[in-house]
């Protein structure tokens, strides 16, 4: 016997293994098996994987029973490794542990190539900046699709369009790299234990090539000045980056009365290309 059919329940491996959730690692855990094939659905076809945080395997088993050919499990906390051994083992050939922190990780390296997906119940404490980090490499990328489980509030400024509370610095850099949508909800109460707040699973699919073109740290430098001063008029807040604001702004077209929430991720592009 082999696959899930072999395996315990993931209650029970958590107890044996003493795999309780750790706060400072931003553990929370999904048991599941109809949300965890879910999220694995949604990011079918399933070929190479790479899953950030496993922890005791629940959606490691749903990708894998989903038809994932290989999944490269990155996970920092030790306590997991021996529940995931046990995956290993019940999928032979199909899983791979890799033990280490997710933030020091050598992606393209581990990727070997690729491209390959991230699926990923992303721990809390370092969702945004490991999203942050994938999509400032350089491009194109050695992923082919992001889904990705975030707190609510942080995929709704994934997502968020200009005009919206939500809209800021990481709407323009997800929506200028990629293709960017929400999937679906996840109530606080699917998890073990409890978070505070709602998730999300949102997806990214990269854009062959950003348009319009542009160096990613003069984008960063034009959203830094330009959110964080979100209440000012761009002709104001711009004069940080530009030593005359309105005249660039007068010539691109855009209104240098308008705010930064107001406009659109391809004009943040152009101001970047005037730099």
């Amino acid at each position: 016997m082999s696959g899930e059919a072999s395996l315990p329940p993931l209650r029970e491996v958590i107890a044996r293994h003493g795999l309780g959730a750790k706060k400072s690692l931003g553990q929370n855990f999904l048991f599941d098996l109809n949300l965890t094939r879910r999220i694995a659905r949604a990011a079918a076809p399933l070929h190479t994987v790479i899953e950030v945080g496993p922890g005791p395997g629940g959606l490691t088993r749903a990708l894998l029973m989903e038809g994932a050919g290989r999944v490269m499990a990155v996970e920092r906390d030790e306590r997991a490794l021996a529940a995931l051994a046990e995956i290993s083992a019940a999928w032979p050939g199909r899983l791979e542990v890799v033990a280490g922190d997710a933030l020091a990780q050598d992606w393209r390296a581990l990727a070997g190539g690729g491209p390959v997906q991230i699926v990923a119940n992303l721990p809390y404490n370092i969702a945004t900046p490991l999203l942050v980090g994938w999509l400032s490499d350089p491009w194109p990328p050695w992923f082919s699709a992001l889904t990705l489980m975030f707190q609510k509030e942080v995929a709704e400024r994934i997502v968020a369009k200009p005009g919206s509370r939500d809209y800021g610095r990481l709407s323009v850099l997800c929506q200028w790299r990629c293709e960017a949508r929400k999937l679906f909800d996840v109530h606080r109460s699917a998890f073990t234990p409890p978070p505070k707040v709602t998730s999300a699973v949102v997806q990214l699919i990269p854009r062959a090539a950003p348009v319009p073109v542009c160096e990613l740290a003069k984008l960063e430098r034009v959203t830094a000045a330009g959110f964080g001063q979100r209440r000012k008029m761009l002709r104001q807040s711009l004069k940080a980056v530009f030593a005359e604001p309105e005249a660039v702004l007068t010539r691109l077209g855009i209104a240098p009365t308008a705010r930064a929430e107001e406009i659109a991720v391809a004009d943040f592009a152009r101001l970047a290309l005037e730099l």
